[in-house]
């Protein structure tokens, strides 16, 4: 009797454990956040994803009835701030504001030090907005057709610059450079500023660059948009045509932030995040300051987030595999 008294409780404690485990993920979702959420964003204050985050963040601060605290991570495009956050504690209470990079990086870094997607569990899409081609006023080329022109004309001569290697700015262009069949060559900057200052100065021939960034300096007449990068053309800049309407067909080339959390993250507190981010997102001045940024604000379910980013590592590995571009 003694041995299957003792089988009997043995089953009885692990019954017990096994139901003390699942309610562990339940109670977390119901008491969660029950301190301030840390919100990563991987490159420097001031940038177009940390004015995303900044906006988002105060917002869902309101929501979840918790502050969200913006940190800062540069470094290596991206990479550093999003180790950071695929190493966290998968609790929700460290989540990344991720952008294009973290798609492209995927290929173009040898070692990015963390798996897109492996690493994360998505919460939902932010944003997501197109680019625009931009010039000194003073280049010869006047729109797209006559870009690709100057460059067959002249292989290797032109230069694009970019806010850094792996960034939507330069892959966009590199996109552009294998469907037009031109060679124009990448000049990285650390940043948008500086490199628009050299395109503004003639230094480099063109730049593919948030409308956040690029389109004060076209209205004041210091640089000429020449194209945006979308399907569409944007309602911050309705006379632009896109790169598709002029000479490009099928181009199309979008920059988007997206909110993810570590891999682990219990589902019940995605969801909970996931929830509280629509009404952010539904929000109509939340709406209406990213439109004027050039943004579309844009919410996606946590599978719908997965399968967006799985096609934008697949899409943008094609690109960096045909530029030959690759970083250690």
């Amino acid at each position: 009797m003694a041995p299957n008294l003792s089988r009997r409780h043995a089953l009885a404690l692990f019954s017990c454990l096994v139901l003390s485990a699942a309610a562990v993920p339940a109670a977390l979702a119901q008491s969660f956040p029950a301190r301030p959420v840390r919100l990563v964003v991987p490159y420097p204050p001031g940038g177009p994803t940390d004015i995303v985050a900044r906006v988002v963040g105060q917002k869902l601060s309101e929501r979840l009835g918790q502050p969200l605290v913006v940190e800062n991570r540069p470094g290596a495009g991206g990479n550093i701030g999003a180790e950071a956050v695929a190493r966290a504690a998968p609790d929700g209470y460290t989540l990344l504001v991720a952008t294009t990079a973290h798609a492209i990086n995927m290929t173009l870094f040898r070692k990015p030090g963390y798996d897109t997607r492996k690493d994360f569990a998505p919460v939902s899409l932010l944003t997501r907005g197109p680019l625009v081609l931009v010039t000194a006023p003073a280049t010869p080329a006047a729109n797209v057709a006559e870009l690709i022109a100057m460059a067959r004309a002249r292989p290797g001569q032109l230069t694009f610059a970019s806010s850094g290697n792996g960034q939507s700015t330069h892959l966009a262009a590199e996109l552009f450079n294998s469907m037009a069949g031109v060679r124009m060559t990448h000049v990285p900057y650390k940043g948008s500023a500086p490199a628009l200052t050299d395109v503004m100065g003639g230094q480099a021939t063109v730049m593919f660059d948030t409308m956040l960034s690029a389109m004060p300096f076209v209205r004041d007449g210091k640089l000429r948009a020449l194209a945006v990068t979308g399907a569409q053309r944007s309602p911050a800049a309705p006379d632009t045509p896109t790169i598709a309407q002029s000479g490009l067909p099928g181009y199309e080339a979008t920059a988007w932030n997206a909110l993810l959390a570590p891999a682990g993250t219990p589902p019940a507190v995605l969801e909970a995040i996931a929830a509280a981010l629509k009404s952010v997102l539904d929000d109509a001045d939340v709406r209406a300051r990213f439109a004027t940024q050039g943004f579309a604000a844009e919410w996606t379910s946590p599978p719908a987030t997965a399968k967006f980013l799985d096609q934008e590592i697949d899409k943008w590995a094609r690109v960096v595999k045909a530029s030959g571009a690759t970083i250690d």
